[in-house]
């Protein structure tokens, strides 16, 4: 006798599984997955024969879940709605994990137009649209932070690690020119670089100091960074995010070639505005390389 048979319940209030099942719409396979992810338990599981029993008012609890994972939720996620019941709570944890879903997805959807342009040969017309330049950069004492990260953690460490370094440049002089970070290395959701965060400072000694007194806990650094010429783009804050950013980059990197010029270092990307006063339109970064 399966598991789903007639059977004598034992409490006229239950159901096996075979009819909860049928109740909720669902397959016997599945709520044995959703017992064993901790997502819905039997109301009485039988001692001698191991056979699940359910109540009626496990129904609705029982389509929920069948709903959320429909919408690719994970199951630590769906645990914490189901475990808050109905109300605003549970909507508002829906709510939050949509919005994540529809950022995610946007970004993709901006990817694959991106990857559509460069596959079908468009890319030198999404390189005109960035105006390229040059500049001289004099020599700086910089405060630095250099971390190894993916490409999905990349925005908040930015945001941190220069937080960091400002406020210790102001123990150190102050802040001496525009903070950036330079990639050694590709950051993505495959490569994690490192990154290195950086804040020109005033005062050299005291830039050393600080770090001898604080720095081991993010392993900050103090040095001289040399003289240099940058090619670099300007872009908008709306630009900064994944990928339009790699097409700026790309653009640099093919006026480039096209003035005979060689990187020297580390591309990087210069934040000279107030991130959070900064509309999406608003010119909020360069992306550059050092050039000779």
């Amino acid at each position: 006798m399966t598991e789903d048979a007639v059977v004598d319940v034992p409490d006229r209030d239950l159901l096996t599984i075979g009819a909860f099942a049928a109740r909720a719409r669902l397959s016997a396979k599945a709520l044995r997955l959703y017992d064993r992810l901790g997502l819905l338990s039997p109301a009485h599981v039988d001692e001698a024969t191991g056979y699940r029993y359910y109540r009626a008012g496990q129904v609705e609890r029982a389509r929920l879940v069948a709903m959320l994972r429909q919408l690719d939720m994970p199951l630590a996620r769906i645990a914490e709605v189901v475990a808050a019941g109905d109300g605003p709570t549970a909507a508002e944890l829906l709510g939050t994990y949509w919005a994540d879903v529809e950022a995610r997805v946007a970004g993709q959807r901006t990817l694959a137009e991106y990857l559509r342009g460069r596959l079908s040969g468009r890319s030198s017309e999404m390189y005109q649209r960035f105006a390229i330049e040059t500049v001289d950069v004099p020599e700086q004492v910089v405060i630095t932070e250099k971390r190894h990260t993916l490409a999905d953690e990349l925005p908040a460490w930015i945001g941190a690690s220069l937080g960091r370094l400002e406020a210790a440049a102001r123990e150190c002089g102050g802040v001496a020119g525009v903070p950036y970070v330079a990639y050694h290395a590709e950051v993505s959701m495959e490569s994690d670089g490192p990154a290195e965060a950086c804040v020109p400072v005033a005062d050299e000694a005291a830039a050393r100091a600080w770090t001898e007194r604080h720095g081991r806990a993010w392993e900050t650094a103090v040095r001289v960074e040399p003289a240099r010429r940058l090619a670099y783009t300007r872009i908008t804050k709306a630009q900064v995010a994944h990928p339009q950013i790699l097409a700026a980059f790309e653009a640099v990197e093919e006026w480039m070639a096209a003035e005979g010029l060689t990187a020297t270092g580390p591309c990087r990307e210069l934040y000279f505005a107030d991130w959070e006063a900064a509309g999406a339109e608003d010119p909020v970064c360069d992306v550059a390389f050092p050039v000779s």
